[in-house]
């Protein structure tokens, strides 16, 4: 592979930490660097001859500072490939050629860290860096870009081998530069969107340092209670996500723990909905986040102050329910001002992003496949959706029971789908309930019909899932001779 010498450098960085020993080791290499401002006075100071970008562009730093490089002598430099053509105009117009930029951009993030003050934020949005640094990166095929100080020591075994680069070099060094300016533009406009960057108490784990960036008061109002964590945000999270596939449902209370969902029922009456869901796992309702998609009144809100919780969310409260509650200090009340309207969700993974469509498909009767000889009734029909909503919300592999509306058992984040059934099998029966009559419910299909025969002990009645296993017919006729209704989606809801 072909490569190319630097034989000229152009220079401007915010910070200086660290340039002294590259700028040394490239006065070493006979390479001509051009700088300007702050930059060039550094480089002067350690005794490194350096061009004034002045003398090229015949302009000063103008506007205090705000247009330094910004000129067709410079970017021309930059963005000439090396042809016959371009090497001409460089010639013609007296452009020197650049072979290397080095920038270190204005610390936006940081200074939004630090104040609050607008003006010293907005003087914190580099452009002349950003668009060097996108100009030399267009151009690696030529041009090799430095787009932070953390890539010095890369340059320095690039120096250290005579100034000599290769295209798979340059390529790398682009990619990161494109990284860089994406995730400085994306802080940038998240500010503009009014984001607020709020420092945590800590992580997840008291060692790790965690910090929420975006705009919490558009969904929720916090009325009173400790200041939230992390770990608050996540259970908060898929508390919401969870109600707003029910938030158009009569009244319904959910209670969370580590983001899944360990109580949950639906009622004509407020505190029947409550009754039913603490009921579903008192134990685990200890410190765990509670949600409900109606108004909280005194009565409610008297028996949950029963309990200790870590969060409370609903869409109101009346006042008498609010003067209550307020008196435990450190119980974190939110108000529900709207769901997440985004349909994306996102995460950072391995140095990236993954993203995704949010998960919002809900079945109908419409949609169920009756694949045995045994069909669901109304009703079953209604608890079977129900079921697959709540399904959908728990870590995979999860199996949910539900019996008029109540969720009496589940099991989730097991290693095996038969581990997951026996634990909401096991859990049902710890609390007290029956699963005679009950419906079942998978986020993905059966691998083996080992589920359809631990229902058929408990006296499950029905049984709601995705279907496409290569096994189906064997769970079907096992459904079958256990005289249990089984309908099919055809839409898995795995949650990783």
């Amino acid at each position: 592979m072909e490569k190319k010498r630097i034989h000229s450098a152009l220079i401007s960085v915010y910070n200086k930490d660290g340039l002294d020993d590259i700028v040394r080791l490239m006065h070493e290499l006979n390479i001509v660097i051009y700088s300007t401002g702050g930059t060039q006075e550094y480089i002067e100071q350690l005794g490194v001859p350096v061009v004034a970008v002045e003398t090229i562009t015949s302009y000063p730093s103008i506007l205090g500072g705000h247009v330094k490089t910004l000129h067709p002598k410079i970017f021309g430099g930059i963005l000439a490939i090396r042809n016959a053509d371009h090497l001409s105009q460089l010639a013609h117009f007296e452009i020197p050629m650049i072979d290397l930029v080095i920038v270190d951009l204005y610390p936006f993030v940081e200074t939004l860290m630090t104040t609050d003050d607008e003006a010293l934020i907005i003087e914190k949005i580099d452009i002349g860096g950003v668009a060097l640094i996108r100009a030399a990166a267009k151009n690696f095929k030529d041009v090799v870009v430095i787009p932070s100080k953390k890539y010095y020591n890369y340059l320095s075994s690039i120096l250290s081998s005579n100034a000599l680069t290769d295209e798979m070099e340059r390529k790398y060094l682009a990619q990161a530069a494109f990284q860089i300016t994406s995730e400085y533009d994306n802080s940038i406009n998240n500010y503009f969107l009014d984001k607020t960057k709020e420092v945590l108490r800590y992580g997840e784990n008291p060692h790790q340092k965690a910090w929420y960036e975006g705009n919490l008061t558009k969904i929720f109002k916090i009325l009173s209670g400790k200041t939230l964590s992390y770990n608050n945000l996540v259970d908060v999270e898929a508390a919401i996500l969870l109600m707003s596939d029910f938030k158009d449902e009569k009244y319904c209370f959910a209670i969370l723990k580590h983001t899944n969902v360990c109580g949950f029922a639906q009622s004509d009456i407020l505190l029947d909905a409550w009754r039913k869901a603490l009921a579903g796992d008192p134990v685990s309702a200890f410190g765990g986040v509670i949600i409900t998609n109606k108004e909280i009144d005194i009565e409610t809100a008297g028996e949950i102050d029963h309990i200790f919780y870590e969060v409370l969310i609903a869409p109101s409260f009346t006042d008498a329910a609010l003067d209550l509650l307020v008196k435990k200090k450190n119980r974190i009340l939110l108000k529900l001002e709207s769901y997440p309207k985004s349909e994306l969700m996102q995460k950072t993974l391995l140095d990236g992003n993954l993203i995704q469509e949010r998960d919002h498909y809900t079945p109908t009767e419409n949609d169920f496949e009756i694949v045995t000889n045994t069909a669901p009734t109304k009703s079953q029909n209604i608890d079977l959706i129900f079921a697959t909503k709540i399904a959908k919300h728990l870590k995979s592999n999860a199996i949910v029971l539900i019996k008029d509306k109540q969720l009496i058992g589940m099991g989730c984040g097991q290693t095996s789908r038969v581990d997951a059934c026996e634990q909401a099998i096991n859990k049902a029966n710890k609390m007290g309930f029956s699963t005679v009559g009950a419906v079942m419910a998978s986020e993905a299909f059966f691998p083996f019909p080992d589920c359809v025969e631990l229902a058929g002990k408990a006296k499950v009645a029905a049984i709601i899932q995705p279907g496409g296993s290569i096994n189906d017919d064997k769970s079907i006729l096992s459904a079958n001779d256990l005289n249990i209704a089984m309908v099919l989606t055809g839409k898995r809801h795995f949650k990783h």
